[in-house]
């Protein structure tokens, strides 16, 4: 029975894999099973005999690119050594949105957030709680350098997480829908100010 469930977890992860940049690129409404068989070389009864429907095959999918980001994003926050330098890795990692290394099809909140907007409850919920967990994080460290003397007291925490956030994601959506990369360049460099005026020393 162990082997049994041990294949079909590696089955789903298959699937999840094989499927997970088609979810990023199309969307839950743009994606189709032919999409999904052709992407597995699976058939409709093999990807359904693991999961229930293709929502759920679509919020599997959003859950592996979101943590691939994480992945990332932690690892270069473990390495900084300041809390400014820990804040501008969201600022980096997205940056690369269009790198080999980030999820195919760019930034899975962004795409998820607009294609789920009005159409799919279960994954607007579901990227709805990554950026309510991003935000906590951003606060987390700014709170830490609030503590550690490095950043000045009297800060909205709050406030400055959710523009870091907007600017982000609204620097990739810019750069994305016109084609300029270097739009996100300049947003960012904003991303920057706004986190280097939070220290003691300015």
């Amino acid at each position: 029975m162990e082997t049994e469930l041990s294949k079909a977890a590696r089955t789903r992860q298959f699937i999840v894999e094989k499927t997970a940049g088609i979810f990023n690129k199309k969307g839950y409404a743009g994606t189709s099973l032919s999409d999904l068989t052709e992407a597995t070389g699976l058939t409709k009864g093999s990807i359904y005999g693991n999961f229930k429907n293709k929502e759920e095959v679509a919020v599997a999918a959003f859950e592996y690119n979101t943590a691939k980001v994480r992945r990332q994003t932690r690892h270069l926050i473990d390495q900084a050594s300041t809390y400014h330098d820990k804040l501008m890795v969201y600022a980096q990692v997205y940056h690369r949105f269009n790198a080999a290394s980030f999820p195919e099809g760019g930034c899975p909140i962004l795409n998820t957030a607009v294609d789920a907007d009005d159409t799919n409850p279960v994954l607007k919920e579901k990227a709805a709680q990554v950026v309510i967990n991003w935000k906590k994080r951003i606060e987390e460290l700014i709170d830490g350098g609030i503590t550690a003397g490095e950043f000045k007291t009297g800060i909205d925490v709050a406030q400055t997480a959710l523009s870091i956030i907007a600017l982000i994601e609204g620097g990739i959506m810019i750069a994305k829908v016109t084609n300029t990369p270097a739009s996100l360049d300049k947003v960012l460099k904003t991303v920057d100010a706004i986190i280097t005026r939070l220290k003691t020393n300015l």
